[in-house]
């Protein structure tokens, strides 16, 4: 049984549950932006709140434009209203309609009231998550943060193109478009921001980009892009449940290159391309949401697009990169859920079963690799509502995709740029139902904390821990996240911390993390075994890669 897509459309409906301030008393606020000039708001709550929603930060990526590097947007001399959001990028396995299309590459920018070109305030720049197969935390509200910061900082939140639309890799789509657009899209947003933040109140030269889960995956690709090429887009990163599935070459996406054509009806096409480009959009998205197994797995991966190993933009594995040290040199925050498997893992009641769900997302273990992963992720102590083994399965998933990637960074950040200039987390906020339905501290359940329960959390607000037993951790989380934006570094400088001081990762010999728990906040050292689980799945990289 997958839990995943539980998990991801109650992030997805959390955004689109957030409400909104009543429009009484709001001021008509118009920007130019050269290409255009949008109209936004301004809301009189807190210290004030501007915001711009549904601006375009590149042209539709339609047409001809599919599957091709994001371009600018079309000169429109017209004033536009930005007070409403774009569509969102369709994603794998959902409907398209007016919030979720093909026309998607928007940005909305919150801001305090009183900024000015010259506030030169520093920049949260989001990134979503979603597998790299949806945009599922879309559409956050900033207002809770920016009051929270007492007005010191600027939000931006992106949409990027995801699934096949994103990231379809063959050598025909190098030969007639790009690779790895929906990352390209991050990267025009990040330059959009260098020509236009200052507008808004922000500093162009001061922008923290976090994202969560595959947008955590972004960031550190960001880190790693051309290279470790610094092209001076960010300052900081967060990253929040890195996630790192089996990210290939091109070569070995040709599989799925050929599975796309036949979806569509393109397979016997002259120009490949071409007929891609003229399908409509139900059936490229009937295509893109149709799942295949990798050549050799039994089922389909749970997330079967992801960015490739292009030789460019990403030159080599991730974590390789990282381990080689060839990443930008910016401070970094990064970290978990404990239990980061539970919404993924199979329900697995044997060794074999284990074996099965690894293979399946992560091919290119072999027999020998899957005896290995059954001896260190033994039978464990069970979990409600679910059979023997799932616990062994959900801890082989976790620590591979998103707790190992995490402590890898860590590592590195601290090797090759400095020991403080990074700072570890454990999240280990307990909710009863989570733990009764046997999903412990599940994937990203930290996201609501972080943006707070008026306008971003409303899902989590009334009735839920965040808004009673665990109200307490709410304050603490979004002051370390607010702190690194504002400092590059989760501790206040200038004012008194909710939480308790975070140390960077290393101490002498041991790695520290924070572990945040309502009303438990603590330093701990990471588990030897767990770094020794972490140094096998390291060396295990040209196999979990292919």
């Amino acid at each position: 049984m997958f839990l995943c897509s539980r998990l991801l459309l109650s992030f997805s409906a959390l955004a689109h549950a957030a409400p909104f301030l009543q429009r009484d008393n709001t001021i008509p606020l118009s920007v130019d932006l050269g290409y255009t000039k949008y109209e936004g708001q301004v809301f009189n709550v807190g210290v004030g709140i501007k915001q711009w929603l549904g601006m375009r930060f590149a042209a539709p990526p339609t047409g001809e434009l599919r599957w091709r590097a994001p371009v600018d947007p079309v000169v429109n001399n017209t004033v536009q209203s930005a007070k409403n959001f774009g569509p969102v990028c369709i994603g794998v396995g959902q409907t398209i309609g007016p919030e979720l299309n093909e026309d998607c590459l928007f940005i909305n920018i919150f801001s305090p009231a009183n900024a000015t070109e010259n506030s030169k305030l520093p920049v949260w720049f989001y990134i979503q998550g979603g597998g790299y197969s949806g945009d599922t935390n879309n559409n956050y509200n900033g207002t809770d943060i920016i009051n929270r910061s007492g007005g010191n900082l600027v939000f931006a939140q992106i949409n990027y193109r995801v699934g096949a639309f994103g990231f379809l890799a063959s050598e025909r789509v190098r030969d007639d478009g790009d690779l790895n657009v929906g990352f390209l899209d991050q990267r025009k947003a990040l330059e959009w921001v260098q020509k236009y933040i200052s507008k808004f109140g922000g500093d162009p030269g001061h922008v923290a980009i976090h994202g969560d889960s595959a947008g955590a995956g972004s960031v550190a690709m960001h880190l790693v892009a051309y290279g470790g090429r610094d092209d001076h887009l960010f300052a900081g990163g967060v990253g929040e449940s890195v996630f790192f599935p089996t990210q290939r070459k091109v070569s070995e996406l040709e599989f799925q290159f050929k599975n796309f054509l036949k979806d569509t009806g393109c397979a016997s096409a002259s120009d490949s391309m071409a007929c891609l480009r003229s399908k409509d959009l139900l059936t490229l998205q009937n295509a893109s949401s149709t799942g295949h197994p990798y050549p050799g797995a039994a089922s389909p991966p749970i997330f079967p697009y992801s960015p490739c190993i292009d030789g460019d933009l990403l030159k080599d594995y991730p974590n390789i990169l990282f381990a080689e040290g060839k990443f930008v040199k910016v401070p970094v925050m990064i970290g978990d859920d404990t239990d980061e498997g539970t919404g993924f893992a199979a329900n697995a009641s044997s060794p074999q079963e284990v074996s099965t769900f690894m293979h399946n997302n992560y091919p290119g273990l072999t027999h020998s690799d899957l005896l290995q992963i059954n001896k260190i992720y033994p039978l464990m102590p069970p979990l409600p509502k679910h059979a023997a083994y799932f616990p062994s399965a959900e801890k082989a998933y976790g620590e591979v995709t998103f707790i190992c990637p995490g402590i890898l960074i860590s590592d590195s950040v601290s090797k090759y740029y400095g020991p403080t200039q990074v700072w570890n987390y454990r999240y280990n906020v307990l909710e009863a139902d989570n733990v009764e339905n046997g999903l412990g501290v599940p994937h990203v359940f930290e996201t609501p904390a972080i943006f707070g329960l008026g306008l971003s959390g409303a899902q989590y607000g009334e009735g839920t821990s965040y808004a009673n037993y665990n109200s307490a951790v709410v304050p603490e989380v979004m002051d370390y996240w607010i702190h690194f934006v504002r400092y590059l570094n989760p501790n206040s400088v200038e004012e008194k911390s909710t939480g308790p001081y975070w140390s960077t990762w290393v101490s002498g010999n041991d790695r520290q993390r924070i572990v945040i728990q309502t009303n438990m906040t603590r330093m701990e050292t990471v588990p030897r075994n767990q770094r020794e689980r972490c140094q096998f799945w390291q060396e295990l990289t040209s196999h979990t890669e292919t």
